[in-house]
């Protein structure tokens, strides 16, 4: 039974590629060196692939930024807006797309960004036009599948499947759907694949994930013309078409009737899959089905036992050669290699699995199915007592937590009073102006701060001398927002390594890898912390440098924390509980802390939220259920204080349309979102619904290095303006501000508080 992988991480197992990106683009290295790195690592992915057994090794799965932003650039999908870049300079206008670009005289926006359907991978989203155009720009794909071939290895090369494509992206200009283009896009399709199959390609993997969503028949129609398409011109390729992250649903007989050499299935996200295509009268039984039994999601060791039984299953009805062995998706979204760990606790290292090693588990698999498998019975007993340990540990569970989450009222989860009563009482405490100013809570992490905090892990900085530096570091952030003008301050969080992380470090049940990186998009890199136990806090985690910082000023300071949501989200969460329980746990440690910033006379307080909208569950008819329990957490986490005390939360780059009333159900008093990138087009969905509480629509893109000038931030407040309540508008950045450099971070600030500061002007001249 042969083995593959859907993909395989690319940040190098030192984060090296986001290191030679940020060098390269800061002018520190050249391109030569940025493209050195890049092959080692693509080089360094394959061969450890191959020698660690992978028969069918992926290849285009690498990318500078994003795989979506390839797609764009192999199709020649360049918006006009980036017509004065030298396409010759393709590093340049592909980083443009991906950042924007201030030089010389040219100074465009960067494309939008959001969510990879449910996974905290942030994508470039493509953006069309009703004559758009396409072409064969970029010759990547062909390059790294020669690059391979020179290592003698033949890969499978990776395409995101032109219906994917097309839905994930966006019309720009009204009178038509994108999916109209889909007959402009197909004959390029084939061009690529003509150049492929050329080089003697043998297997082309398509991406389709949106065939985990409930689509239409429109687009079920999408699918089926494509690969109709592509058998009938290239009738020896074998497609190798690929779903993940849910089941084929209502799509599984538009799926079985392809004419592709596989079907790959994520088994992990949907076991039942299986037994629905094996009796299912519309299989075709010479259609190979590609097994997704090694979670390509998670960190947890795969259960030898129970993945060899479910292929048995698939084994009584196929013959093993219609068989692979497969990661549920692209291992993209694990960390590299699990034996660079050398400071885990032995107890947990022995129940993890990361890319590396998830790779050695397909592989065992496929060993322990052959006739002659003495040789690997002893992995299968090491893999059964690793799994035995971890469900017996008693480091898992606490019964004072689960008493807690067994008491939870109905009470827990409401503010005292509604919005309106506590809205006329914040304004009395707060004594805020008209489009009051904040940002959304972090400052740029210089790589003098990140030093002191690395020393200070270390031993060599004593704490006393570490906390005279953040201290310090605070003054002069609540300093610089004085001087210029913001009305709501932040600490800037100095101390703090990432948003979940620093939590996770202060509360049990969590354990922490070294080198444990993901990438979340571009070089933006994060460590998930690894959720294996009952949540509880033991002490206060932000009350510290919060109540110092407030100490500071009169103006109001917020708290700054994370959402139970999104730390659930965002973290490498058990799956030995529903994780509502789990974000239920987290809720009421947040809970806890929020009163404590309360008790030491923070008046305003933000419950960070950004992965509500990721946490949703592909298919709508489970939607339900989900937004119940999330939005209930956040009340939990958010419903311990009195009115006088206002509730922020923030979001970014998700679409809220069709969640927007359980947004509002969260009762915050002020939102902010990402609104920048889309020129306020994201607003749309909380003017529609006639959202009631306080929003702040984002006006400063901070994922690009732009300072965005007074006019360009003046203009989006307008459109604000236009469509909300002016009383209820907020002016602030789309997100934290932690991967900026303070020069364009003052530049940029000092030109949102000067356009708050003309609107509000403005406003008084009508009165």
């Amino acid at each position: 039974m042969k083995t593959t992988l859907l993909g395989y991480p690319r940040i190098g197992r030192y984060r090296e590629l986001k290191k030679a990106c940020e060098a390269f683009w800061s002018g520190k290295i050249d391109e030569t060196t940025l493209q050195q790195t890049a092959t080692e690592i693509k080089k360094d992915n394959w061969l450890q692939q191959q020698n660690l057994g992978i028969d069918l090794i992926p290849s285009n799965d690498f990318s500078f930024y994003d795989q979506v932003l390839d797609a764009c650039l192999t199709f020649g999908c360049v918006p006009k807006r980036y017509n004065n870049i030298d396409k010759s300079n393709y590093l340049e206008l592909y980083f443009a797309m991906a950042r924007g670009l201030q030089k010389d005289a040219i100074d465009v926006t960067a494309m939008e960004m959001t969510k990879w359907f449910d996974t905290n991978y942030h994508y470039i989203v493509p953006e069309f036009e009703k004559e758009q155009s396409f072409s064969f720009f970029s010759k990547k794909i062909i390059n790294e599948y020669k690059e391979a071939l020179d290592l003698g290895i033949k890969t499978k090369p990776v395409l995101i499947g032109p219906v994917t494509f097309l839905l994930q992206g966006k019309e720009k200009e009204a009178g038509f759907h994108r999916l109209d283009l889909l007959d402009k896009l197909l004959p390029v399709y084939f061009e690529v694949i003509e150049a492929l199959t050329t080089l003697g390609v043998e297997y082309i993997q398509f991406d389709e994930p949106c065939l985990a969503l409930n689509l239409s028949e429109k687009e079920q129609n999408a699918i089926t013309k494509t690969y109709e398409g592509i058998a009938a011109k290239f009738p020896k390729l074998k497609v190798f078409l690929a779903n993940y992250f849910d089941c084929y649903g209502n799509n599984l007989n538009t799926a079985l009737a392809l004419p592709v050499d596989t079907l790959h299935l994520d088994l992990v996200r949907c076991p039942s899959q299986l037994d629905d295509i094996l009796n299912s009268e519309d299989y075709n039984p010479k259609t190979k089905l590609s097994l997704g039994i090694v979670d390509g999601r998670n960190i947890w060791k795969n259960d030898f036992e129970a993945s060899l039984k479910t292929i048995e299953k698939a084994t009584r009805k196929l013959n093993s050669d219609n068989l692979w062995i497969a990661s549920s998706c692209s291992l993209l979204h694990t960390p590299y290699d699990l034996d660079l760990e050398t400071t885990l606790e032995p107890e947990i290292k022995q129940w993890l699995a990361f890319a590396k090693q998830k790779t050695e588990e397909i592989v065992a698999i496929s060993n322990l199915l052959k006739d002659e498998n003495d040789g690997y019975l002893h992995l299968f007993e090491e893999n059964k007592l690793a799994n035995l340990k971890r469900r017996t540990s008693k480091r898992i569970h606490n019964a004072t937590v689960k008493n807690r989450i067994s008491n939870l009222k109905p009470s827990d989860s409401q503010r005292v009073s509604p919005f309106s009563t506590r809205q006329a009482t914040q304004k009395q405490a707060l004594h805020l102006p008209l489009f009051p100013t904040t940002t959304i809570g972090s400052f740029p992490q210089t790589k003098e701060v990140r030093s002191w905090r690395l020393k200070f892990k270390k031993g060599l900085l004593s704490q006393n001398d570490y906390d005279v530096l953040i201290a310090k570091e605070i003054e002069d952030s609540i300093r610089f927002q004085e001087d210029i003008g913001l009305d709501v301050l932040v600490h800037g969080e100095f101390e703090r390594n990432d948003m979940v992380e620093y939590f996770g470090e202060k509360l049990n049940g969590f354990a922490f890898s070294s080198y444990g990186w993901v990438q979340s998009y571009g070089s933006r890199c994060v460590k998930p912390p690894i959720l294996f136990g009952d949540v509880s806090r033991e002490h206060p985690m932000t009350v510290k440098w919060s109540e110092y910082a407030q100490s500071l000023t009169d103006i109001p300071v917020k708290g700054m924390l994370t959402g139970p949501v999104t730390i659930l989200q965002w973290s490498f969460v058990r799956n030995d509980q529903p994780r509502e329980v789990t974000c239920n746990q987290i809720a009421l440690a947040i809970r806890d802390e929020v009163v404590d910033l309360e008790k030491s006379g923070l008046k305003i307080i933000q419950i960070d939220e950004p992965a509500i909208r990721e946490g949703l569950p592909l298919r709508e008819e489970e939607w339900k259920n989900y937004l119940n329990w999330a939005v209930k957490a956040f009340r939990i986490s958010a419903s311990g204080v009195q009115n006088e005390t206002q509730i922020h939360t923030h979001m970014c780059y998700s679409e809220f349309n069709d969640i927007i009333s359980s947004i509002a159900d969260m009762d915050a008093d002020v939102i902010t979102i990402e609104t920048s990138r889309s020129e306020m087009e994201l607003l749309d969905a909380f003017v529609n619904f006639k959202y009631p509480n306080e929003i702040g629509p984002g006006v400063y893109d901070i994922h690009s290095p732009r300072v965005p000038s007074l006019d360009e931030i003046e203009n989006l407040l307008l459109k604000a303006k236009h469509v909300l309540p002016k009383e209820h508008i907020w002016v602030n950045p789309d997100c934290g501000l932690k991967t900026r450099n303070w020069p364009e971070t003052k530049a940029a600030l000092k030109n949102l508080v000067k356009a708050a500061k003309n609107l509000r002007a403005k406003e008084l001249e009508l009165v």
